[in-house]
């Protein structure tokens, strides 16, 4: 079995993201220029189940007010991978995260995270066969 690069799980991540990934709280706020908004939660699960760690969770606060939460990833090294931080306006401050035990279920958004798992996960699958979009073979080519 090929090992899947970060890089690699990124862009099946990122292609993967769509209106009904999207965490219900954020639906007003998704637009197709901004994918990556609502989508953190279910994102770092399934980055989480690819290449282990640790999830995170931070405040996310506007003019000092908590309005939401903010999740990524650590890994054992310390390193952290945030691929939706691109989310949030110039107004929204992600505070200090924390680490958080996986919830057993991702709960309310269950049908959001199997349904991005299952798209990256054919998306990951079809880049190893070769048979992945000529635009996702031409980016992997200049990796």
């Amino acid at each position: 079995m090929t090992a899947w690069t970060l890089n690699d799980i990124e862009r099946a991540i990122r292609s993967s993201w769509g209106v009904d990934t999207c965490a219900p709280e954020d639906l007003a706020h998704w637009r197709p220029d901004n994918p990556a908004r609502g989508q953190c939660g279910v994102t770092a699960m399934v980055l989480h189940d690819l290449l282990g760690g640790e999830l995170m969770m931070g405040e996310v606060h506007v003019g000092g007010v908590r309005t939401d939460l903010h999740w990524w990833n650590r890994f054992a090294t310390g390193f952290e991978v945030d691929l939706t931080r691109e989310q949030f306006g110039p107004e929204e401050r992600v505070g200090p995260g924390r680490p958080v035990a996986r919830p057993q279920r991702p709960g309310r958004l269950q049908a959001q995270y199997e349904l991005l798992r299952r798209r990256v996960v054919a998306q990951l699958e079809a880049d190893r066969r070769g048979d992945a979009p000529a635009v996702a073979l031409a980016q992997r080519a200049c990796a």
